[in-house]
């Protein structure tokens, strides 16, 4: 009798358990919402919409891949690069959620649609390409809006090899006197193993429009200027990078119904100046946009809540030293005129509320190569509370940032995709189209003096336009 209610206690626990796998299983929910994932390289006693014991395992993630489980690979990458963020930022994020593949493929099909209503045959069809180190060779997945994601396998690259490279790409972009040689040998071998195994799917599949999650050591690479041996990436594709995809705020601007909030200063106690700030600010404020801007003394975070009190102020462009820099997450800041705003307290900035949907740091730098300088620069967007951001990878000379400027915001005007814009932007640069020589700024106003009035030839050299990222919603 006691064997006979024993196995009747069993199979009603069984009974439960299965109708709980079914129910969940109809209403959407995998069984990994109720079990915990042991297979995955995450603490088992952890439930799998739980952050992972540990940061990305390159040996568990290869054994996804080596079993062609996409998806679990996706998902253990997300993961781990989350929590990787959290323990840079010291906090937790509101996101916490498994990624799985279909549903990102969803949202991408989602915008997809969304951004061709609005924008005809201009919109942009999107890609989100996974780019991970590991010790001996290269993983890759792209995933695309429709069909199976794509995975490939770069085993002549090893993570020392790749960052060598990427570290020589960057010495020759960031000096200005280098010669196209120079940048376009690196940059080929750099195209070659992170773009060319993907590019007939990314062609076949019509994408125009990249994003790239990326593993440690690539964080700072300035993909722009990465070379196919005629063009550089962005004259192919609009570009944009995320610290994971869960972290992304997908929905797409009317950024076109916005006006600027533009502050910044040309004047430092400690700092260099940048004579070029007031012209700056004045010319993005006016025609065709519209907006409000505060110099020098009046660059204060008081006054910064104060405008936003006013004016819910869609785009924020901070005219101002900023550094991404090594070791903590209060190593790094923005300088406003009274104080820095370390990262670590950049919510005192309050962008999401209102949400802003583009903030632009004009004047900033990223010490390369440092593993925690690419968490604040890749997670920009996401820790300010902004939905996207654009900054420099590098400082680039006040005049080749005037520039750049200027022509972005006349480009959003009329393409209102900020990634978009963007590329617009540096293809008329890599084209000879713009000079501080012959057309300064909007409204003809004479350059300062400190000023060196770079022609079409120099504005050219990638120096002055591959730094310069779009950070989050790319839309």
């Amino acid at each position: 009798m006691k064997k006979y209610k024993l196995f009747l206690a069993s199979f009603f626990i069984l009974s439960l358990i299965i109708t709980l796998i079914v129910g969940s299983v109809k209403a959407g929910v995998t069984s990994a919402s109720y079990f915990p994932i042991i297979s995955q390289g995450i603490n088992p006693n952890l439930q799998s919409n739980k952050l992972p014991a540990s940061r990305l395992d390159p040996k568990a993630f290869s054994q996804f891949l080596d079993k062609k489980d996409i998806n679990g690979a996706v998902r253990h990458v997300e993961l781990g690069w989350k929590q990787q963020y959290e323990e840079y930022i010291q906090g937790e994020l509101p996101s916490n959620q498994v990624v799985e593949v279909e549903q990102i493929q969803r949202i991408l099909r989602q915008v997809d649609i969304m951004s061709r209503l609005r924008l005809g045959k201009s919109g942009r069809k999107t890609a989100l390409l996974y780019a991970v180190p590991t010790p001996n060779h290269l993983e890759l997945i792209l995933v695309k809006p429709e069909n199976t994601p794509i995975h490939r396998r770069i085993t002549n690259v090893k993570r020392e090899e790749l960052i060598q490279v990427i570290n020589r790409f960057r010495q020759s972009i960031t000096n200005k006197y280098s010669p196209p040689q120079e940048y376009q040998k690196t940059g080929k071998q750099l195209y070659d193993w992170l773009v060319a195994p993907v590019e007939s799917q990314l062609e076949s599949a019509k994408i125009n429009n990249i994003i790239f999650c990326l593993g440690g050591g690539l964080r700072s690479l300035p993909l722009a200027a990465i070379y196919d041996g005629q063009k550089f990436l962005i004259e192919k594709y609009s570009l944009g990078i995320i610290p994971a995809f869960n972290l992304l705020d997908y929905q797409p601007d009317k950024i076109h119904q916005t006006q600027i909030l533009a502050m910044g200063a040309s004047e430092f106690a400690n700092q260099s100046p940048l004579p070029a700030v007031p012209v700056e600010l004045s010319s993005i404020t006016s025609r065709p946009w519209q907006g409000t801007s505060l110099l020098n003394e009046e660059f204060t975070l008081e006054n910064f809540k104060k405008q936003r009190e006013i004016y819910p102020f869609g785009i924020v462009h901070l005219a101002t030293h900023a550094e991404f820099s090594p070791g903590l997450i209060d190593n790094s800041y923005i300088q406003f005129w009274d104080r820095q705003i370390k990262l670590n307290e950049i919510k005192k900035l309050e962008l999401a509320q209102p949400t802003v949907q583009l903030l632009v740091l004009s004047a900033c730098k990223t010490a390369l190569g440092d593993p925690k300088a690419e968490l604040g620069f890749a997670g920009l967007a996401v820790q300010s509370g902004a939905k996207a951001a654009i900054a420099s990878l590098w400082s680039v000379d006040d005049g080749g940032t005037l520039a750049l400027m200027t022509q972005f915001y006349r480009q959003l005007s009329s393409t209102p995709i900020k990634a978009e814009a963007l590329r617009q932007t540096q293809i008329v640069m890599i084209q000879r189209q713009l000079s501080l020589k012959t057309n300064p700024v909007n409204r003809g106003e004479p350059l300062p003096p400190e000023i060196s009035p770079l022609d079409s030839l120099a504005l050219s050299h990638p120096f002055y336009w591959a730094g310069f990222t779009v950070i989050g919603n790319p839309w």
